[in-house]
């Protein structure tokens, strides 16, 4: 049996994929319907759009991210095979691990993102109902930015993902069913109450933009759509590690299409509704969702509205941050990383990347997190979807997928031309990810260079996937 195959990497046979249409548009409606999404919706009325501009650039986002989703999706429904799997086709069988382990360190961080919002939850519920625990003596130094109680909370929520990782993957599909029927009835009772409270809908959509020019507002514009592509970045390479169930190919690209743009567009609604009802209710705009539950007097309502988050945070953790980045981590040697050893590889990193630091700003959430780690991995979703629409024309030998020395094999596992691409799909990008990190200042770069990083995921995507198309038939 080769170094390159394992039971969890295989392809699924299709007597056993039975993901039909529905469960599609629930992984997405479920998915979607999560803390994350509704910050990166009051995060835009944050930094100054008002509620039409917010949700047009959502829906753009999204319907735009759509594309490689389906593209990509497309030789996991035909082979039955994960990301890691179907990278190795352009690649090469050892190159594969280094766009596996682009994607898996960023499913790393969004993990840790999402277990601080549930355990932060969890500590919100737990200050209510035992207002001492807000009050905890500090164990950590104050640089760390992280107070005991919250760190209590967050490593309880992270063992319980450690829990459902055990379970294995036929734990997730149920929770996402749960979420899919359960969150929305949250979700629409947080939208009445802003309604309620905020006077009703005419006032809250009645809030401004912030820009006083047409400029300002392009400048805020095209970062803010680049952090809404990038939102899902990750999932449009991954994707096949969830069509490889698919029972047809119909059923993952109408799914898709359903679930994402339309969840992803109503969810935010949500949230800029109610985020720009906090600046009538309470005078200032709170963005976080979690810190305005906390402000609720009623000490069941918080806790209903905590426990909702947390299983929702649960369920889409696992699905979105836990599936593809175990298969990764197993692809760096499939015989000795199980998919559970790959998840708990996941969970600890997800700790070290200090997670709450990640999302203690909305500009810092969309501008840093979101636009850099997109500027990654566009290049690779170039490089894919090149090779496999317009050099392999959809067609690949699976089994030698799996061989050592075959044609996937390349120069010594590494495909070359994939490799410059990634490379020359990454540079454009890094002089604006050093001015907007403050490493170098803006004077010192010119603007028109520094601004290709405000399109990050686009000029990564372009660049590699012409750059990949030129070179692959030349050097192999």
């Amino acid at each position: 049996m080769s170094d390159l195959y394992s039971e969890d990497l295989a392809p699924i046979p299709q007597e056993k994929r039975s993901w039909n249409t529905w469960n599609y548009a629930a992984l997405w409606i479920s998915m979607s319907l999560c803390i994350p999404t509704y910050m990166l919706a009051s995060s835009l009325i944050g930094g100054g759009m008002n509620w039409w501009q917010a949700i047009l650039t959502i829906f753009l986002g999204n319907t735009i991210v759509l594309l490689p989703m389906i593209l990509n999706g497309h030789a996991g429904a035909k082979y039955g095979i994960p990301f890691p799997v179907l990278a190795r086709a352009s690649f090469g069988t050892r190159g594969a691990n280094i766009p596996a382990m682009l994607r898996a360190i960023v499913a790393c961080g969004w993990f840790g993102i999402q277990t601080w919002i549930g355990g932060f939850a969890l500590y919100q519920m737990m200050k209510v109902w035992f207002p001492s625990f807000e009050n905890l003596p500090m164990i950590f130094p104050a640089s760390f930015g992280l107070e005991t109680g919250p760190a209590i909370t967050f490593f309880l929520f992270w063992l319980i993902n450690m829990y459902v990782v055990k379970l294995g993957v036929d734990s997730i599909k149920k929770l996402l069913i749960f979420k899919a029927f359960f969150l929305p009835i949250a979700a629409l009772a947080l939208l009445f109450w802003a309604i309620s409270a905020g006077n009703g809908l005419g006032p809250i959509l009645a809030q401004p933009s912030k820009f006083t020019t047409n400029a300002e507002f392009w400048k805020y514009f095209f970062p803010g759509l680049t952090g809404m592509v990038g939102y899902w970045a990750t999932l449009s390479l991954n994707i096949p590690d969830f069509t490889r169930y698919a029972k047809s190919q119909r059923a993952q690209i109408v799914g898709q299409a359903i679930g994402l743009p339309t969840s992803m567009t109503l969810f935010s609604f949500i949230g800029v509704v109610v985020t720009s009802a906090t600046v009538i209710i309470y005078g200032s705009m709170i963005w976080d969702p979690l810190v305005l539950a906390g402000k609720f007097t009623s000490k069941w309502l918080v806790s209903f509205a905590m426990i909702a988050v947390a299983l929702s945070t649960l369920a889409t953790n696992i699905a979105a941050n836990i599936v593809s980045p175990a298969n990764d981590f197993a692809n760096l040697s499939p015989s000795k990383i199980s998919f559970t050893t790959g998840g708990y590889i996941t969970g600890v990193i997800g700790i070290l990347i200090l997670p709450w630091k990640l999302i203690a700003d909305p500009n810092g959430y969309i501008f840093t997190w979101l636009i850099a780690y997109s500027s990654l991995l566009g290049p690779v979703g170039g490089i894919m979807i090149a090779d496999y629409f317009y050099i392999k024309k959809q067609k690949l030998v699976v089994q030698e997928l799996y061989e050592t020395r075959a044609r996937y094999t390349f120069n010594n596992g590494f495909n070359r031309a994939a490799i410059a691409a990634l490379l020359l799909g990454i540079i454009p990008n890094i002089p604006g990810f050093l001015v907007a990190i403050h490493v170098i200042p803006t004077e010192h770069v010119y603007s028109w260079i520094s601004g290709l990083y405000n399109y990050a995921w686009f000029v990564g995507f372009g660049v590699s996937f012409f750059v990949y198309l030129f070179l692959s038939r030349r050097i192999n």
